[in-house]
């Protein structure tokens, strides 16, 4: 089979999976969402970046004795249903690129990235992708097993926290407009104006 060195070269609407994604070798950035790809919008603009940059430092800050690690787009993490067990490649057909995670369990990470659910997910809405990360990847990250997901408004200076319930569903918390608090990691707290300043 030929190097794939161009997004022209696939079929948009085929359906691939992670085997085929380490594959490719092009400079768009894209995302896989059940098999199918999501081209990623153009680099983030200074609001977005600024957002990233402030909650990276509120994390890291308040999460700096705990064990885990935060890592930023673009960095891989592959999603499978947790009730299924899925390790290969060639079984994994979702391979999302967060704004932000947290995680705990460092034996998901390897070479390439994350292999399972990251315990927190943060995704800083944008005009081009505030549809996918409401409805598909909102789906996704429950089904995975994504612990808390956090949607990050700059339109409305507001995050949306969700939990996963016993019942493994999402829980959508009051909308945090002064501080978002995290159920996961109790001491971790952040000023809303601070995220958006």
């Amino acid at each position: 089979m030929a190097t794939i060195t161009d997004l022209a070269q696939l079929d948009l609407n085929g359906t691939y999976s992670y085997a085929d994604y380490i594959k490719w070798r092009f400079e768009e950035r894209i995302e896989l969402l059940r098999g199918k790809i999501f081209p990623m919008t153009p680099a983030p603009n200074v609001r977005h970046q600024r957002i990233s940059t402030a909650l990276s430092i509120n994390l890291l800050n308040q999460l700096f004795n705990q064990k885990v690690l935060l890592f930023s787009s673009p960095f891989d993490v592959r999603l499978y249903n947790r009730k299924k067990s899925i390790k290969a490649s060639k079984e994994i057909y979702t391979v999302v690129q967060p704004d932000l995670c947290v995680i705990c369990d460092t034996t998901k990470l390897d070479k390439q990235g994350c292999n399972g659910a990251p315990e927190l997910v943060i995704e800083i809405l944008s005009p081009g992708n505030s549809r996918r990360e409401m409805n598909e990847k909102f789906e996704l990250y429950q089904e995975a097993g994504v612990q808390e997901y956090w949607l990050v408004e700059p339109a409305e200076e507001m995050v949306l926290v969700y939990v996963l319930n016993e019942q493994e569903k999402y829980m959508g918390l009051k909308p945090a407009t002064d501080f978002v608090v995290s159920p996961l990691f109790p001491d971790l707290r952040i000023s809303v104006a601070d995220i958006f300043a």
